[in-house]
């Protein structure tokens, strides 16, 4: 990750600063590991003979024994060659520096300069009856026991960290975990791809970042190389554009894929949650874990905030003797490695929230089980409330003090607490063509802007297939924590169609700050504060696919994930309810068929109804703080 000292710079002199700053920062924190460190590589084997490129950075200190801090990766532990040291660096990694850490980075199975065939989420092996059963889990245990028996001045303890697809590394190595292991920091974890990290939520494909991710990632290597090799340049900078003109999905194999990326052609070909994709969940294994555990997260994590949230209940639910403890904080994907992070976008956070968690969290986590140091007695959940500003504390994740209620959907563009009444119409209706989608960003983009997890909302808003409700104004602060839950009556004029709802705080149209309002207002900006997908067949189940019946009101429930959010009074909550939200959701047809076997041709307007009626009654239901 490269460094930010704020997700939004007002002037060429603030943005000279941070640079300056930074700059000083990293140049410190490499002089410091080239003048305290000694760097040794290794290949470490395996029980099935492959060997494992690992890179190990030992401190100079001889005068007592150091914990181990090891980072599997799918990612490169460059640089190679033992004269060569990193120069860019996390929030954290001078703590763990400064503290002498014994510091592990290594490729795994088949990347970068290891040995072997990778396997994207390596499915987990239960019944090991031979040294030829391996799965990450073995890999990393074989690898934790070389690393305490063979690197001098080690204390014996070892943790484990990563984030994203080296958080799912992380979870390997907390199940059956090595003696020496001792805690572990799954963050950002890849968990259940299918069932809503990176490349599905609920049914429906994550189109750009699935694409960009393996035009890249996932092409084949010849054998052990520093540098991987990448095949594909987008040649425009605008993302939309691109993958209009690309058209059905099919498409990205014919022009430019050719069938040589397996992951790509598994996505392809697994569009349902079969078999394939069962395998390759981590929850089913999170039980009898060993090792303290700290999931971490970020509120505006577009990647994997699923993972965080649902390995963290996974483990609450499964493992009643291990510690573990969940944090949550106002960041995108990865966000809290990044120095000095105080905002995203323009929302600005008042705080520095990345040194108050390596400081008061992460640190003294691994301080204690790997160094001995005193328990720093972690609630069981650490949060930050987005809107009001301010890190919370709880015994459990989502909090208990709270109580449902339901925003009801209503005539005239209105959410209200009340049901709603015999309306003048039904329903509210809109046009969807896939030919025209909604952008979920109103920047030109080719990969994400992490910000647009944040964005004002009045550029979508604007359009006519976008449906808008909104609250009157608040006269009291309105805190949801937890999960929320959609409950509409919708109908399609096809047999299939997508249901993508957005939750926006809208900010008042004055600059004036009304009694009580905290932050820096931003006139009349709506903020996205949480949203998801839910691709209609699979409104039933991701197994088992079925129809819409044309023009037929339709139960359609799904959850969208956990929020901490405070709408402060003064404010409104509006709602947006759409059917494209592209390019980062693939379109969908409006046909029930497989939509990755799709043709240009396949693709047709519909109309969606949302229906509001005391017959018909849809809502959205928080659970909000007593």
């Amino acid at each position: 990750m490269a460094p930010m000292c704020r997700g939004f710079f007002i002037s060429v002199a603030s943005i000279y600063v941070c640079i300056i700053a930074l700059g000083q920062q990293q140049v410190s924190d490499a002089t410091y590991v080239q003048e305290n460190y000694t760097k040794h590589e290794y290949m470490i084997p395996m029980r099935d003979g492959v060997k494992l490129f690992t890179a190990v950075y030992i401190p100079k200190d001889t005068t007592r024994h150091h914990p181990i801090l090891m980072t599997r990766t799918p990612y490169s532990c460059a640089p190679y060659g033992g004269e060569n040291f990193p120069t860019n660096f996390g929030e954290q990694d001078s703590y763990y520096h400064h503290r002498a850490y014994i510091i592990v980075k290594q490729d795994v199975r088949g990347r970068y300069m290891s040995e072997g065939t990778y396997e994207d989420v390596r499915p987990y092996v239960s019944d090991k009856k031979s040294k030829k059963d391996i799965d990450e889990t073995t890999d990393t245990y074989d690898t934790v026991d070389w690393l305490v028996k063979n690197i001098k001045g080690n204390n014996g303890k070892v943790g484990i960290k990563g984030i994203s697809y080296p958080g799912f590394y992380s979870w390997m190595g907390t199940i059956d975990a090595h003696p020496a292991v001792k805690a572990t920091s799954p963050q950002a974890p890849v968990s259940q791809w299918m069932g809503g990290d990176d490349w599905f939520h609920n049914g429906a494909f994550l189109e750009s970042h699935a694409f960009s991710f393996y035009a890249n990632f996932g092409w084949p290597r010849k054998g052990p190389t520093e540098n991987y090799p990448t095949h594909f340049q987008f040649d425009t900078p605008d993302g939309y554009e691109f993958f209009l003109q690309l058209g059905a999905l099919r498409n990205a194999n014919i022009r430019f894929l050719h069938d040589s990326v397996d992951m790509w052609n598994n996505l392809m070909n697994h569009g349902t949650w079969d078999k394939f994709w069962q395998e390759r969940s981590v929850l089913p294994h999170l039980k009898n874990l060993k090792p303290a555990t700290l999931v971490v997260g970020g509120w505006f994590d577009t990647e994997n905030l699923f993972g965080a949230l649902h390995s963290y209940e996974t483990v609450e639910h499964n493992n009643s003797e291990n510690h573990n403890s969940l944090v949550m904080g106002p960041w995108a994907h990865g966000w809290w490695t990044r120095p000095g992070l105080d905002s995203l976008g323009e929302i600005k956070f008042e705080s520095n929230t990345t040194r108050f968690y390596t400081d008061n969290v992460e640190g003294p986590f691994f301080e204690h089980y790997l160094n001995g140091r005193p328990d720093p007695k972690l609630p069981e959940a650490v949060v930050f409330l987005t809107g009001a500003n301010r890190w919370k504390f709880f015994d459990n994740w989502p909090p208990k003090n709270t109580q449902a209620r339901s925003l009801y959907f209503g005539e005239d563009a209105t959410l209200s607490f009340e049901k709603p009444t015999e309306p003048k119409s039904e329903y509210d209706e809109y046009v969807s063509d896939p030919q025209k989608p909604v952008p979920y960003t109103s920047e030109i983009r080719q990969w994400y802007n992490a910000s647009f997890m944040d964005e004002d909302q009045r550029f979508a808003g604007r359009r006519p297939d976008v449906l808008v409700y909104q609250t009157a104004v608040l006269d009291t602060d309105i805190t949801i924590a937890g999960p929320i839950t959609v409950n509409l009556i919708g109908s399609t004029s096809g047999t299939d169609c997508d249901w993508i709802i957005k939750i926006i705080d809208v900010f008042p149209d004055s600059l004036q700050s009304p009694p009580g309002l905290r932050g820096t207002p931003l006139a009349g900006y709506e903020m996205f504060v949480r949203g998801d997908v839910l691709r209609g067949k699979f409104r039933n189940s991701l197994s088992n696919p079925a129809p819409f019946v044309r023009n037929e009101p339709t139960e359609i429930d799904f959850v969208l994930q956990d929020a901490f959010h405070t709408f402060v009074r003064g404010h409104r909550i509006m709602v947006q309810v759409q059917s494209t939200w592209f390019p980062m959701i693939d379109r969908n047809p409006g046909k029930f068929m497989d939509i990755f076997g799709a043709r240009d041709s396949d693709f047709q307007k519909t109309t969606q109804r949302l229906y509001h009626s005391p017959k018909h009654s849809s809502s959205i239901k928080f659970s909000v703080m007593k």
